[in-house]
């Protein structure tokens, strides 16, 4: 495992983002762990958070793309704080995008989207916390390519829970690749978590219950 994906692992713990125990999700599953990128709150931690995201962006999709298009509204801190550290680490010069929850009828900028304008010819790298049903990008996806005549390099998240979607047979992340025809990468996998954390903080009896939860809703 790469030393910047162990590194970000002890920092999701640290930031109190990831979280073991017993949680209920939005789907009405029973978790024995839970991931709020909301929880990332003050400039430091968002100086690394970007760099971790930059990383695997440079990692998956090279550098070969122009804007950084982060959905309303967790998305956009990620895609401004991902486009300075590609300035700080890469010399390279992305620009930020995102969506508007509603569009905005007056002033300079109307429209639904704020940050850089999309323009034809564009590469876009779409960067999102977690996905789990892929709902975001069913989304945003036609806001996106609605704009101009973009080209959707790939879509990043930072930790891949390695669950079947809403078909019930593979990944949400996979749902999305055959979906939309593009990558889906992620900074880290839930299995890469545990061979990290196992002996520490994921003890034996909850090492049972995230198996149990995998035996369940993992993807098989």
């Amino acid at each position: 495992m790469e030393e910047y994906k162990r590194q970000f692992i002890d920092f999701m713990v640290e930031s109190k983002v990831l979280k073991f125990g017993e949680f209920t999700l939005k789907s009405g599953r029973k978790s024995p762990f839970f991931m709020n990128a909301g929880a990332y709150v003050t400039g430091s931690q968002l100086k690394r958070l970007g760099e971790f995201y930059a990383h695997a962006i440079h990692d998956n999709f090279g550098l070969d793309f122009d804007v950084l298009f982060g959905p309303a509204y967790k998305g956009i801190p990620l895609a401004v704080s991902c486009a300075i550290a590609f300035h700080d680490l890469y010399g390279k010069e992305v620009r930020y995008c995102s969506n508007r929850k509603e569009v905005k009828d007056h002033g300079a900028d109307k429209g639904n989207l704020l940050g850089s304008e999309l323009r034809d010819g564009d590469r876009v790298v779409m960067i999102e916390d977690v996905t789990t049903s892929g709902k975001s990008i069913d989304e945003t996806y036609p806001i996106v390519t609605g704009a101009a005549a973009v080209e959707v390099k790939g879509l990043i998240v930072s930790l891949n829970r390695m669950e079947v979607g809403k078909g019930g047979k593979v990944s949400a992340q996979e749902e999305i690749q055959e979906r939309y025809g593009f990558p889906v990468a992620s900074i880290v996998t839930m299995a890469e978590v545990v061979e990290a954390l196992d002996g520490t903080i994921i003890t034996p009896q909850l090492k049972a219950a995230i198996d149990e939860y995998y035996e369940k809703y993992g993807v098989k």
